[in-house]
């Protein structure tokens, strides 16, 4: 059964909703702030999307498919991350959205994710996607200087 405790954050970025997108779907430039994760999709609704790498001396495979994709608008997939300790059954996935919105010459990103088992599990996964976020938009200023 879904939980309906939702981690939610945003940030804004000195940037265009193009610039970002452009971030928040290149491969090299996810792992500059996605934590070192090597990802790959083809970017298609319907399509897989795994994430692999090393956290803390740990190796892990988290996976997900992609729900709806509207290029620099709304990024949202599924989730199931291999280091959560839940089987791998779609009960136990997330659903993530990234919601881009102009603010004049800025550009806001929310991120949501569904499904948190407790309050514990929602504030964490909130940490989580502040420091995703703070990162991203380290990535997007920093991008958009060269």
């Amino acid at each position: 059964m879904k939980n309906n405790l939702i981690a939610e954050t945003s940030i804004s970025v000195d940037a265009t909703s193009t610039q970002v997108w452009k971030v928040l779907t290149t491969t090299k430039l996810i792992k500059e702030y996605l934590m070192g994760t090597d990802v790959s999709t083809d970017w298609k609704e319907g399509s897989t999307i795994n994430y692999n790498g090393e956290y803390e001396g740990k190796k892990y495979h988290d996976k997900g498919v992609i729900k709806k994709i509207e290029p620099e608008k709304i990024l949202q997939t599924t989730y199931w991350s291999s280091m959560g300790g839940k089987e791998d059954k779609p009960e136990n996935y997330n659903l993530v959205t990234y919601k881009l919105t102009n603010k004049g010459d800025k550009t806001v990103i929310t991120l949501t994710q569904d499904n948190n088992a407790s309050e514990k599990e929602k504030e964490h996964s909130t940490e989580n996607w502040k420091s995703v976020l703070k990162k991203l938009k380290e990535v997007v200023e920093s991008e958009n200087k060269e």
